[in-house]
């Protein structure tokens, strides 16, 4: 079985965090989040992986390579411009045949690919799609089914008066290559509000497998922190932990200097080559990226810190989303930000 991998958007949703870097290799505890989507892959037996991309392909290339230590075949169709979902699917016709798994390119998850290969086998699905349950159906795409599990109805974002369950497209489909011929080629489709209703006119075999495992849309800041938080309290349970060695803080990468009254609150991402001062505070539930200082009484909780941040004496970060080689000055002090790659913040700063 191959998978195919939907990352074609700009994560406009992210900006600035992805001006510079596209969302499949944005950090997440420090680890590339393209690798939590191939080792679910991996995991459950699909190692024949293409992945649709369009923002800065040559970016995610150099970092991923061809998916070898990732112990997967991983292969790139890019597009010149974003097809959507479906057009973005479709643009990989000539590498798939066969049953594909299909994924969404910001979705982190650990549902059980396995069990929902055998609920399609069972009931002859050509296509099946992933549900899960969230307490706001409407800004997602509302999956309504039969007793047997046959789709009855598709409808996207549909307003509060409008829905009908609380189940929701998890973003993870069963397809039967040959439906690739239903998406025309080279045109922007959406495989949520024009591919699956066509599914249903057809009358193709089309079921929603409801699961109950972790599932969180990556796309926004505040989600962006959501999953940093479920993967460090492994809320969320994939084979992939940060780089590092495991302590009772959490995990500390190689050349990493802790003066000895600086106290580390679990749980932690500390990459390699950090350097964390005197009577300085991190965490809990912090990532530091390889390279980062973190100066003398600093205060550093619920922050991520991509490569190369400089955090000066006395700065006091909390729940803030740092990109790679922004300068903090000294007592700064932040709430909740987002700050893009490079970024300089003036000393006694407050945000």
């Amino acid at each position: 079985m191959q998978a195919v991998i939907l990352a074609g958007g700009f994560g406009t949703r992210l900006r600035p965090l992805t001006l510079n870097r596209p969302k499949p290799i944005t950090p997440l505890c420090a680890i590339p989040f393209l690798r939590y989507q191939l080792a679910l892959l991996r995991a459950h037996g699909v190692h024949d992986v293409i992945l649709s991309v369009s923002h800065l392909p040559e970016a995610i290339r150099a970092v991923m390579g061809d998916g070898a230590s990732e112990g997967v075949r991983l292969r790139y169709v890019v597009e010149r411009e974003p097809l959507g979902t479906a057009g973005g699917f479709r643009n990989a016709a000539g590498l798939v045949d066969g049953r594909v798994v299909v994924l969404n390119g910001d979705i982190l998850t650990d549902i059980d690919l396995s069990a929902m290969l055998r609920f399609h086998i069972a009931r002859g699905a050509r296509a099946t799609i992933c549900l899960t349950r969230v307490e706001d159906p409407t800004v997602y795409g509302v999956v309504e089914l039969e007793e047997d599990g046959r789709v009855r109805r598709f409808l996207e974002k549909p307003s509060p008066n409008q829905v009908t369950t609380d189940t929701v497209n998890a973003g993870t489909y069963l397809l039967d290559a040959e439906l690739l011929e239903l998406i025309p080629s080279g045109t922007v489709y959406s495989m949520e509000r024009q591919f699956f209703p066509d599914l249903l006119t057809r009358r193709v075999p089309f079921y929603g497998w409801v699961s109950d495992a972790y599932w969180l849309d990556i796309g926004t800041a505040q989600k962006y922190r959501q999953a940093s938080r479920a993967l460090l309290s492994r809320e969320v349970r994939l084979p992939v932990t940060p780089p590092g060695t495991i302590g009772p803080a959490g995990w500390v990468g190689d050349r990493v200097v802790i003066a000895e009254s600086a106290k580390l609150l679990p749980p932690v991402v500390i990459g390699e080559d950090c350097r964390i001062g005197e009577r300085a505070h991190v965490g809990p539930f912090t990532v530091l990226g390889a390279g980062t200082s973190v100066g003398a009484d600093a205060v550093v909780v619920e922050t991520i810190c991509w490569e190369g941040v400089s955090l000066s004496e006395g700065t006091h970060l909390i729940g803030s989303l740092l990109g790679q080689g922004c300068r903090i000055g000294e007592h700064a002090w932040l709430g909740p930000v987002v700050l893009g790659d490079g970024a300089v913040i003036p000393p006694y700063s407050r945000a």
